[in-house]
């Protein structure tokens, strides 16, 4: 296994760019919850913090495509930077308002602002795939690994974001974000040899790379697939809350992670064949099966309850990673080299927006009917997710058959 990963960081540069994109990502699972679990302590509301999460997940669904989309043109360096300086300055006012005792409003206003951030995901793998795309089992690889690597910020992120909330200053985990993420896209662009080149020309007619047919079956899925991530997170702390047990809902929600975590290790030394959009079609399939065993376990009480939950959370963790991985495999495929990185930003989008509306639904089903009810939110968002993937099936294929046509009458004019 571990042969297959050395061998993507063979090339001059990957380790870098790789292990910086990494510390510019640990904000995007820290802000939510850093914001949260601050205004939690310093005015009493967990709901003036679930509505600025919210609403920051909003600005991130729009202003974040348009920041990528600049980045292909405009090149990484050019436009991260800015868009990092920004998220910083709108993060400091926020911190500088819920300290100062600042209205409501402003801290609405400085949240929005916070959705400039750069989509360092998307542009790690930009990078790789301008290294490998003629190498679709390194990239393959590679797009594992990253997806092994989101799930470590998801896992640490939020844990160290509470802790340092809780044990030093209540505004500490969303400043320790800020600080990540300055260290982190500094750094990273920095790696000057690795960047994607621009291709200004191909922006002329200001199109997006959501005009594809096939991107927007995918973005509609991760707005189902966030809607499962947002809903477990929310009603898991609820579920444990229930059984009188809050605490343990962290480490059982790292056990989610930790199955995606290990599925992605062992999915990217795996050489596939067959159809990419049947593969994605059967990962959001067994995304939905695997929210019935979590169902059941709800059922159960005490600790036994939890020991359950924990199960079957870490089997529908196996379904994740392989899942997302094939998905950005597909935005390489499906979108033009030169907007890539927007493409790949649509994705993570769609799941910023589904898990506010996950969490929202969880929440108001946990209130209404109690905890054990809220996991249908997420059975339902996963039959839903495997609806629309059913359902653009021809429209992932056609796109397939497009791009392959392309390229080939690309080799052709090239030789």
């Amino acid at each position: 296994m571990l042969s297959s990963y050395r061998q993507i960081f063979a090339a001059p540069g990957t380790l870098a760019f790789s292990a910086s994109g990494l510390v510019a990502r640990l904000p995007i699972s820290m802000t939510g919850i850093g914001i949260v679990t601050m205004l939690a302590q310093t005015r009493g509301s967990f709901g003036l913090g679930g509505a600025l999460s919210a609403v920051l997940a909003v600005s991130a669904a729009v202003l974040g495509p348009r920041v990528s989309w600049m980045v292909d043109r405009y090149g990484q360096r050019r436009v991260a930077l800015p868009a990092m300086a920004l998220t910083i300055a709108s993060a400091s006012a926020l911190l500088a308002s819920a300290r100062l005792g600042a209205p409501d409003w402003t801290l609405f206003l400085f949240a929005v602002g916070m959705g400039a951030m750069p989509s360092t995901g998307s542009m790690v793998r930009a990078r790789w795939a301008n290294l490998y795309s003629s190498q679709p089992p390194r990239l393959h690889t590679a797009y594992s690994f990253e997806a092994v690597v989101d799930e470590l910020c998801f896992i640490v992120g939020p844990i160290l974001a509470v802790w340092l909330a809780t044990a030093f200053f209540p505004e500490a985990g969303l400043a320790l974000a800020g600080v990540f993420l300055l260290v982190g896209v500094v750094l990273f662009t920095a790696q000057r040899s690795t960047e994607p080149p621009v291709h200004p020309s191909a922006h002329h007619s200001g199109e997006s790379a959501i005009r594809s047919a096939g991107l927007q079956v995918l973005v509609a899925t991760f707005v189902a697939v966030g809607a499962i991530f947002g809903s477990v997170e929310v009603v898991t702390v609820a579920f444990a809350k229930a059984q009188g047990d809050t605490a343990s809902s962290g480490p059982v929600l790292a056990v989610y992670a930790a199955g995606s975590c290990l599925a992605g290790a062992v999915f990217g030394t795996l050489r596939l064949t067959g159809s990419m959009a049947v593969r994605f079609l059967v990962g959001v399939t067994a995304m939905a099966a695997s929210m019935v065993p979590l169902v059941i376990a709800a059922r159960m009480h005490g600790t036994g309850g939890l020991v359950a939950v924990g199960v079957a959370l870490f089997v529908a963790g196996l379904a994740i990673s392989p899942t997302l991985i094939t998905a950005m495999a597909l935005v390489e495929r499906l979108v033009p080299a030169a907007k890539l990185t927007e493409g790949m930003t649509w994705t993570t989008t769609g799941l910023a927006l589904g898990v506010a509306l996950g969490s929202s639904a969880g929440g108001l089903v946990v209130d209404a009917a109690g905890a054990r009810a809220g996991y249908w939110v997420a059975l339902g968002a996963a039959l839903f997710g495997a609806l629309v993937a059913y359902a653009g099936l021809p429209r992932l294929r056609g796109g397939l058959d497009r791009a392959e046509e392309e390229a080939e009458e690309l080799t052709e004019a090239l030789g």
